[in-house]
């Protein structure tokens, strides 16, 4: 058994660090209902030690932008869940309208 910590520095910190050096990344979460997909990905801020891998990488990619000199970023973040087989875009306006 993991927490969201030893995730994020084992899987995604590195992935993220490539996105700070200007390739794409992709985290996908897949698994059945109930599994802990959603508290993985999201957490929750209070602890902090439960944080889950969005704002962890969000945390990492903006301290990377911030330190950087001569440098402009453009970060593009997209966030999409897929249930049976309808797609919603996390971040839209309306979360609840399914996408083509």
């Amino acid at each position: 058994e993991h927490n969201t910590e030893q995730i994020y520095n084992e899987i995604a910190y590195p992935l993220v660090e490539g996105v700070t050096e200007g390739y794409n990344g992709t985290i996908f979460a897949y698994g059945q209902t109930g599994s802990g997909k959603s508290f993985t990905m999201q957490g929750i801020m209070d602890p902090s030690t439960q944080k889950g891998i969005i704002p962890r990488a969000f945390e990492h990619i903006f301290e990377s932008v911030q330190c950087a000199e001569n440098a402009k970023f453009l970060v593009r973040a997209s966030y999409l869940e897929i249930y049976n087989e309808d797609i919603r875009d996390l971040l839209g306006a309306d979360t609840k309208q399914k996408l083509e």
